[in-house]
């Protein structure tokens, strides 16, 4: 990730929650990769255009991809590097988990 920090407090590294970063597909085709501790309710957003202004704009298609962290840094880590990887990259990896 670069010489970049994520900080967090610790009370929120400390509670027992699970975190998830997503790739969802825009109804336009273009990927959003996004994180959030509940999936429904944030796909609910992206749905009615409230998720992102990303999402707003190119409309909300499906759900492609997601994976699932205890630890807030780890999933904020892992969703920085997902939104650096090339659209092939991406499909590759609901490609080969389906597989």
């Amino acid at each position: 990730m670069g010489n970049s920090k994520i900080y967090c407090s610790n009370e929120v590294r400390t509670k027992n929650w699970r975190w998830f970063v997503y790739i969802l597909e825009c109804k336009d085709g273009l990927y959003y990769t996004g994180m959030t501790y509940n999936t429904a309710i944030r796909m609910e957003q992206h749905a009615l255009g409230l998720g992102s202004k990303f999402t707003a704009k190119h409309g909300f298609g499906e759900l492609k991809y997601v994976e699932e962290f205890t630890d807030i840094l780890e999933a904020r880590e892992r969703e920085h590097q997902l939104k650096d990887f090339s659209r092939i990259k991406k499909e590759a990896l609901w490609d080969n988990y389906i597989k």
